[in-house]
């Protein structure tokens, strides 16, 4: 799959960097690393365009083409992450000039992508033939039945999906695998975290592990969702982990 990220801010930083996996995205654990990333695959090779988009851009933008770059590469996927509001609506445009046939378009702050403005986008995608998400947060994304965007949900991003054992003897978590991680790479800090605590201080460990990664979602309540997203987000991995833990 060829995919392109176009993206302004931190947010996108951290998506493409736990999509390459480099070594210097993690750094969570400090002195104390074990290296626990190392084995997770790099998507580097899937990337075929990466573009930072300038964040100083004025309210109204009149062009907005004129902002993003000539040339653009062939792709198949592409994920628009906190664009200017003028330049979100030119995803179309970008789309026709890339041949993708798919978008995801992440919601973790509902101020810079209003929700009526995702889902005009999203039904002018999707009334070309192009398949399209908007995830709020992204954390949230899951098999949809689309089939490229369901590629980027089995390489392993979207709603946590994690392996747990504990040793009930000692109410202790033994061992946490990610087989899904947040596409911010979220879910392998709480992991992180979690492995070798008391099962019974779950809610406070996932909670404070997910705050000091730190998830970057807003705080600003969401009118949609009721909550901040960053509450939500804090709410899907915990349930993430309930949910094995209730099968085990």
């Amino acid at each position: 799959m060829r995919l392109s990220v176009f993206y302004s801010g931190e947010f996108g930083k951290k998506v493409v960097g736990n999509l390459v996996n480099s070594d210097s995205f993690c750094v969570s654990c400090g002195d104390v690393c074990d290296h626990c990333r190392e084995p997770r695959a790099s998507f580097a090779s899937m990337i075929v365009g990466l573009f930072e988009l300038r964040t100083d851009l004025p309210d109204f933008v009149e062009e907005p083409m004129e902002y993003i770059p000539d040339n653009l590469p062939l792709s198949d996927l592409i994920i628009a992450i906190d664009l200017h509001p003028d330049i979100l609506m030119a995803v179309p445009d970008i789309v026709a000039m890339t041949g993708a046939k798919a978008v995801i378009i992440p919601i973790d702050d509902s101020r810079l992508v209003p929700a009526g403005l995702a889902e005009q986008v999203k039904n002018k995608l999707e009334s070309q033939g192009v398949e399209c998400a908007c995830p709020k947060p992204f954390c949230s994304l899951e098999l949809t039945g689309k089939s490229l965007i369901d590629d980027f949900v089995k390489m392993g991003f979207g709603r946590p999906l994690l392996k747990i054992d504990a040793d009930h003897v000692n109410g202790l978590f033994t061992h946490m695998e990610v087989l899904r991680d947040a596409p911010c790479g979220a879910t392998w800090f709480v992991a992180k975290k979690l492995k070798w605590s008391d099962l019974k201080d779950y809610k406070e460990t996932i909670s404070s592990a997910h705050h000091s990664y730190p998830c970057t979602a807003s705080m600003e309540k969401d009118t949609q969702i009721g909550d901040t997203i960053l509450h939500e987000a804090g709410y899907i991995i915990r349930k993430s982990v309930e949910e094995v833990m209730e099968s085990n």
